[in-house]
């Protein structure tokens, strides 16, 4: 073989390692906070620490079919974790079909801390929300309309094989202009029966939003539970302030309260630069079924 001949191979390989690399991205981020609990008449706890590690690889093959693998690492019992491992594929511009283990559409607080306007999360969502599930779903959007369907084989059952009787969710989705957001999701798997709405309204620097929940059977059988939230974030500069009020109640069949809170969440911001963002919060949980709690956390998260 000729040098002329290495060297044209040589740079043909070099430039398909160059274009698969171009299909390849990578984004992730690093949580890690301060939390301090005062328990009403009770003890006070306070840790310090790393809360999450994750890493999310996403590669386009063409126009059509691509992948999403994401990876996370909490703490030391339950380590490095395959949070999500699915296929895209887009049969037309409005409609894409996907298949693996994937985040529910349903919420309008995400799971992730990146995707939250605060440091806490209602704590509800374990009642209200799907979770990570196995199966496949399809989804179809338009500029103002967008319709889902998933069939998973646990609607909160990341680990889940059996299929033999899988869980459906329901999504609807209506944007009448840039700036409003309504969604309303039904989710059904067995007996567990999720009703979640939600709608936003952001322009230029203030979001607002309300959401409403009900489930049957989702905290254990026969319980029934119902719950709501309506949040304000004001961004100015590279400050921000949110004001969140939640409550939400979980009954047995005889209608015996099980768990019962109202917290008022008060979570200003500050982005240091592009990838660091600080986040402070005090929380005032009124809890009727344990101790009133006041917490107060700050988070540093930085994105990638």
């Amino acid at each position: 073989m000729t040098a002329t001949a290495i060297a044209t191979l040589l740079a043909s390989t070099a430039q398909a390692q160059e274009s698969k690399l171009d299909s390849l991205s990578v984004s992730g981020f690093i949580d890690m906070s301060y939390y301090s609990v005062e328990q009403d008449k009770g003890a006070s706890v306070h840790e310090f620490g790393l809360d999450q590690v994750e890493l999310n690889l996403a590669y386009q093959f063409d126009s059509k079919l691509s992948a999403n693998v994401d990876i996370e690492y909490q703490n030391s019992d339950e380590g490095v974790d395959l949070e999500q491992a699915f296929l895209n594929y887009s049969l037309s511009e409005n409609l894409t079909v996907k298949a693996g283990r994937f985040l529910s559409y349903s919420g309008w607080e995400t799971e992730e801390p990146t995707g939250l306007f605060q440091y806490s999360g209602t704590g509800y969502a374990q009642y209200f929300y799907g979770y990570y599930q196995q199966g496949v779903s399809a989804i179809y959007s338009s500029e103002k309309f967008a319709v889902a369907v998933s069939v998973v084989n646990d609607l909160a059952g990341p680990q889940s094989t059996d299929s033999e009787h899988p869980g459906v969710e329901t999504m609807v989705a209506f944007t009448p202009n840039d700036a409003v957001t309504v969604k309303g999701f039904y989710s059904k798997d067995g007996d567990v029966e999720l009703i979640n709405t939600w709608a936003s309204y952001s322009a230029e620097k203030l979001t607002v939003a309300a959401e409403y929940n009900q489930a049957e059977n989702s905290a254990f059988s026969g319980s029934d539970a119902s719950g709501y939230l309506v949040m304000a974030n004001y961004a100015f500069d590279d400050f921000g302030f949110t004001v969140r009020y939640h409550d939400f109640s979980v009954e047995d069949e005889l209608g015996t309260v099980v768990t019962e809170q109202s917290s008022l969440t008060l979570s200003p911001s500050y982005a240091v630069n592009d990838n660091l963002l600080m986040v402070f919060e005090y929380r005032m949980d009124d809890n009727v079924t344990t101790a009133d709690e006041d917490i107060f956390a700050i988070e540093a998260l930085l994105t990638f």
